[in-house]
């Protein structure tokens, strides 16, 4: 539908001599778009996060957890042993397995108390740093029995993040009353409860607890890609017969890391969306408010539109002229408010990679631009549809008699 550089002008001056309208009405649709394009931005940066994750390195591993509450480690009335990384071996398609402790520690700095996870791992079977696809920043990894050594996360590298100073390469930190050397730091994660934990060897983490039962907080198993769900039915029902449950009785999960993913995925699909309807439902009655403000336009304007009609105006130009103002309301509201979350969502996300919520960043694409323009323009439109054809059918004779 193409309207005339004329009936443009035409439509911007009156735009004009109801500024104070106009701008309500642009106000209303802002609100929503703006809303819109800040979760949208969001949502979609979890995504890509998301997607980060499900690298090649961890296709072929399965994560295997007891039934608890709360992070592992924390919860001991379900517990993972030695005697189920030996049944989880015995299943086929199981290529490697080791287990990890998980540990709430003290750690201090000077008088300054803090607590962290203390993760261990086994050296020569480092697949859980695989499935996280996390890697060394500065100095090297732990070595097999090795004692008195840990990583530490990128949060201690950070002046004022965990503690008032900053850790280096070399420097002792203490945990549980007990001095560590780093050896190592990770990359960032960007999520500061990961950034914030210590790594040690399995054999250190026992040597340090001695005095406890410790039991694992996950057990990490490499299998054969081939035919996974085979693999995971098999160490089910090996970890059943070892620890003398009935199907369906089971107090472990087993999961490829690709389900674990997945289930995450799903549960932020629901979380987006319920969001997004909230932000929808601030445009629908976006949309009320401009249709209620082209209507009130026509009837201010039926003896204009008689005049128009009896020297020659057609009622399709008549519809383009009302069709044109609601969607051009509609258009600068698009570029106000997705300006508006565009600006709002970067300092947010600045603020967050500074607080140590890297993974929480926005994504930007001029497809997310366009998008919200476009959405605030059509929204315009179909509003205005139903005054601008109201309008078209006004018949120039009961117009000039119009009071």
């Amino acid at each position: 539908m193409v309207i005339s550089k004329e009936l443009i002008n035409y439509s911007l001056k009156n735009l004009w001599q109801s500024k104070g309208r106009s701008f309500m009405t642009i106000l209303s649709i802002f609100v929503g778009i703006t809303t819109i394009f800040i979760f949208i931005s969001f949502g979609w940066g979890l995504y890509d996060y998301t997607n980060s994750l499900q690298g090649s390195s961890s296709v072929d591993k399965v994560i295997i957890q007891a039934k608890g509450v709360g992070a592992p480690g924390l919860d001991d009335t379900f517990k993972l042993t030695d005697d189920d990384v030996n049944a989880i071996e015995k299943a086929p398609g199981v290529l490697e397995v080791t287990g990890s402790y998980f540990k709430a520690a003290q750690v201090t700095q000077d008088s300054e108390i803090k607590y962290a996870f203390l993760v261990s791992y086994d050296p020569d079977k480092p697949i859980m740093m695989e499935v996280f696809n996390v890697d060394i920043h500065e100095g090297r990894w732990l070595r097999k029995g090795e004692t008195g050594k840990a990583i530490a996360g990128y949060n201690y590298l950070l002046p004022d993040r965990i503690f008032p100073e900053e850790y280096v390469l070399g420097d002792s930190i203490e945990i549980d009353g007990e001095k560590v050397r780093i050896v190592g730091f990770l990359e960032e994660v960007g999520n500061p409860a990961d950034d914030s934990q210590i790594y040690i060897t399995n054999d250190y983490m026992e040597d340090l607890y001695s005095d406890q039962n410790l039991s694992y907080g996950m057990i990490i198993a490499r299998v054969d890609v081939t035919n996974i769900r085979e693999v995971i039915e098999k160490i089910e029902k090996n970890l059943r017969k070892e620890r003398d449950l009935e199907e369906g009785q089971e107090d472990f999960y087993v999961q490829s890391f690709e389900d674990l993913i997945a289930s995450f995925a799903v549960a932020l699909n629901v979380i987006i969306a319920f969001v997004i309807l909230i932000a929808l439902i601030s445009v629908v009655v976006s949309a009320v408010n401009t249709a209620n403000t082209m209507v009130t336009s026509v009837l201010e304007r039926v003896k204009e539109i008689g005049i128009m009609k009896s020297v020659g105006a057609r009622n399709s130009e008549i519809f383009k002229i009302f069709l044109f103002e609601s969607a051009f309301l509609g258009f600068v509201a698009g570029v106000l408010g997705t300006a508006l979350g565009w600006l709002v969502s970067y300092i947010a996300g600045v603020t967050l990679d500074n607080l140590g919520w890297g993974f929480l960043s926005p994504h930007f694409s001029a497809s997310l631009f366009i998008g919200c323009i476009a959405f605030a323009t059509l929204t315009g439109a179909i509003s205005g549809a139903w005054p601008a054809w109201s309008a078209s059918k006004i018949k120039p004779v009961d117009a000039l008699r119009y009071e």
